[in-house]
């Protein structure tokens, strides 16, 4: 069994159809501008339909962007990526993060060994989850303090305002969010 990341082609799909809706673009605009025809488009939207190079070329083109711009922000048809856990040193008992996630991807996971800067906020765009590992942590969030210890969680949503420290040495927290560059937050003042 391999350690390694299986690469397999790319879903453009995805990438578009963010792109378009950053410009406020319907189907037929787009169709419009390129050349290519509603229902492809929607196909190509839904990872139904992949386009050719020259497909690729016209549509970036209609969406004010590059061939290249629209690859680099697609998502991987399927993929498979192990991290396998860091040893630390002997006597390597120092704060560290390390990221669960390699890449460009939907979620984003880290996880924090020890303490860290206990008085920095953090706000995110998406919302996520906190899981305490080992130890215990203090979570500051919407002016309230939550304690939490081995096995506990937090959910947060996008936008509230958190801060938290370690309460125990060697306490693990594993932390994970929707992505920044994903658009997964709701209009929550309706």
């Amino acid at each position: 069994m391999g350690d390694h990341k299986e690469l397999q082609p790319v879903r453009v799909g995805a990438a578009v159809r963010r792109r378009r809706r950053a410009l406020e673009l319907t189907l037929a605009v787009v169709a419009e501008r390129s050349g290519l025809s509603v229902p492809f488009l929607s196909q190509v939207e839904n990872d139904r339909a992949r386009p050719s190079r020259g497909s690729l070329e016209k549509l970036a083109d209609a969406l004010r962007t590059t061939a290249v711009e629209l690859l680099a922000a697609a998502d991987p048809a399927a993929s498979v990526d192990v991290m396998r856990a860091e040893e630390p040193g002997e006597g390597d008992f120092a704060p560290r993060t390390r990221s669960l996630v390699r890449g460009h991807h939907q979620m984003h996971a880290s996880e924090f060994t020890g303490d860290h800067d206990a008085g920095r906020e953090f706000q995110h765009r998406n919302d996520e989850l906190m899981y305490v590992a080992d130890g215990a942590v203090e979570i500051e969030a919407e002016g309230r303090a939550y304690r939490l210890g081995r096995g506990d969680t937090l959910y947060l949503t996008g936008g509230v305002r958190h801060r938290w420290r370690a309460t125990v040495p060697d306490t693990r927290v594993v932390v994970v969010a929707v992505a920044e560059h994903i658009e997964a937050f709701q209009d929550r003042t309706r």
